[in-house]
C-alpha cells in the first residue's frame, strides 16, 4: 500500500506568552518573553526563583470542579488544548467514524504535582496511608490522551509518547506513521506539561540545569548567547489535528501544512549531555529528510531545540552546519524557548505549531535576547534575531532533543 499523506486541519495552544493560538502566535511575533517569578509555590529558597508559567488560567472557566480535582495541570492543559484543536478544524465528530480517530499525546513527567503533594501529605502525617484514590490515574501519563478519547468518544489508537523532551515529536511521529498505514483517519495529537512544582524546579536544580539569573527572569532564556547558563523551565500545551489528506480534501477542511516526515535517533552517549559532535542530532535530521523525500536545500526554516544550555546549543548548531553545509545560511533558525521557556515533553508541540504558521504566514518567529555573540557559533548563520523575518516558507524543520539521548525531528512542508 503507497503511504497516505497526512496534514494538519486544526492547532491548539496554551503557552506561557499566550493562552491560545492566537495568543501564542502574537506572543511569538512581538518577542514576548514568558518568563517571570514563580507563583504556583514559594521558591524563595531555591537556587532558580523564576519560569515560564501559564499566565491567567482557570480550569473552572473550561470545566466543573468536580473533573477539575480528578486531573493534574497537564491533563488540565491537554483537554483545554485539544478542544481548541479540535474546534479549529471544524471537525463534527457525530458524522465520522469515531472508530478512526485516536489520541496519540506526549509528555516527559506527567502528573509530577499530584506525585508530589500525595507523598508530602503522606511525609507530613502519622504514617497512615491517607492517599487520594485518584492519585494513580491522575499521575500517569497516559491519562491525558485517555481523557481526551473519554471525552469525545474517540475509539481508534490511544496510547502515550515518553521520551523526555522530545515527547510530543515522538507522538506526532507516532500519529503520522499510523494514519500513513491506514490504522487511522484522524489523530489528535500533541504534548502537555506542567512540571513548574517544588520537584521539578528542585530537580533540575539539583542538576544544574537551570538558568539562575534571578535578577532578570525576562532575558534568562537566551539560546545561541555567550552568556547563557541553562534552560528556563516552562509549562504548557499544544494540540494538532493530524488528518489523512483525502479525507481532510473530502470534508473541504482548512489545511495548514502536510507533516512531510518525522526522523528518530539517539545520542547512545550520556544521561542528561548532547553528545558533543552532534552525532545524534545529526543522524535524526538526515532521517527525517529521508522520509520526507526531501533535500537539505528544501529547507527553508528550522526551529531549533536551542534550549540556552552551554553545551547543547553549541552541539545542534555544529549539527545542523554538518547536515545542511553552505545551504545553512540560507535558512532561517530560530529557537522560540528564547520566548516560551522549555515546555519539556510539550516543546516538541507548541514548536510544531510554530513551525506550521511560519509556513502558513510566511513570517518567521525570532530568537530573543541575543545579547553577546558566542565566538564557538557561526556568526553567518540567521539565528533571526530580534524580531520576525518575512520569507516564503515552503519547508521547515523542528528538532527536539530529549534526556536519555532520544531525539525527534518533524518537518512540514506547504500544500500545493
Amino acid at each position: 500500500m503507497k503511504p497516505r499523506r497526512v496534514v494538519i486541519t486544526g492547532l491548539g495552544a496554551l503557552t506561557p506568552i499566550g493562552n491560545t493560538l492566537r495568543g501564542y502566535w502574537d506572543g511569538l511575533l512581538s518577542g514576548s518573553s514568558g518568563a517571570a517569578p514563580i507563583t504556583h509555590f514559594d521558591a524563595a529558597k531555591f537556587k532558580t526563583q523564576f519560569a515560564c508559567e501559564v499566565k491567567g488560567f482557570d480550569p473552572l472557566d473550561f470545566m466543573d470542579r468536580k473533573e477539575a480535582r480528578k486531573c493534574d495541570r497537564f491533563t488540565q492543559y491537554a483537554l483545554v488544548t485539544t478542544d481548541e484543536a479540535i474546534n479549529d478544524s471544524g471537525l463534527d465528530f457525530e458524522i465520522e467514524d469515531k472508530d478512526r480517530i485516536g489520541v496519540i499525546w506526549g509528555a516527559g513527567v506527567g502528573g509530577l504535582e499530584t506525585f508530589q503533594n500525595e507523598v508530602l501529605n503522606f511525609a507530613n502525617g502519622d504514617g497512615s496511608p491517607r492517599f487520594n484514590p485518584f492519585f494513580i490515574p491522575k499521575m500517569i501519563s497516559d491519562i491525558a490522551p485517555g481523557l481526551i478519547s473519554i471525552k469525545h468518544g474517540l475509539r481508534g489508537p490511544n496510547f502515550a509518547t515518553v521520551s523526555a523532551c522530545a515527547s510530543s515529536s515522538n507522538a506526532m511521529i507516532d500519529s503520522l506513521n499510523y494514519i500513513r498505514m491506514g490504522y487511522a483517519d484522524i489523530i489528535v495529537s500533541g504534548g502537555s506539561e506542567a512540571a513548574v512544582t517544588i520537584a521539578g524546579i528542585g530537580g533540575f536544580n539539583g542538576m544544574h540545569a537551570l538558568s539562575t539569573r534571578n535578577d532578570d527572569p525576562k532575558t534568562a532564556s537566551r539560546p545561541f548567547d555567550k552568556d547563557r547558563d541553562g534552560f528556563v523551565l516552562g509549562e504548557g500545551a499544544g494540540a494538532l489535528i493530524l488528518e489523512e489528506y483525502e479525507h481532510a480534501k473530502a470534508r473541504g477542511a482548512k489545511i495548514y501544512a502536510e507533516l512531510a516526515g518525522g526522523g528518530l535517533s539517539a545520542d547512545a552517549h550520556h544521561m542528561t549531555a548532547p553528545h558533543p559532535e552532534g552525532i545524534g542530532a545529526k543522524k535524526v535530521m538526515m532521517n527525517c529528510l529521508r522520509d520526507a523525500s526531501l533535500k537539505p536545500e528544501d529547507v527553508d526554516a528550522i526551529n531549533m531545540h536551542g534550549t540556552s544550555t552551554p553545551l547543547g546549543d553549541i552541539a545542534e548548531t555544529n549539527a545542523v552546519k554538518e547536515v545542511f553545509g553552505d545551504h545553512t545560511y540560507k535558512i532561517n533558525i530560530n529557537s522560540t524557548k528564547s520566548m516560551t521557556g522549555h515546555l519539556l515533553g510539550a516543546a516538541g508541540a507548541v514548536e510544531a505549531i510554530a513551525s506550521v504558521l511560519a509556513i502558513k504566514n510566511n513570517l518567521v518567529p525570532p530568537t530573543i535576547n541575543h545579547h553577546t555573540a558566542d565566538e564557538q557559533i557561526d556568526p553567518k548563520i540567521n539565528f533571526t534575531l530580534g524580531k520576525p523575518q518575512e520569507r516564503n516558507v515552503e519547508v521547515a524543520l523542528s528538532n527536539t532533543f530529549g534526556f536519555g539521548g532520544h531525539n525527534a525531528c518533524v518537518i512540514f512542508k506547504k500544500i500545493a
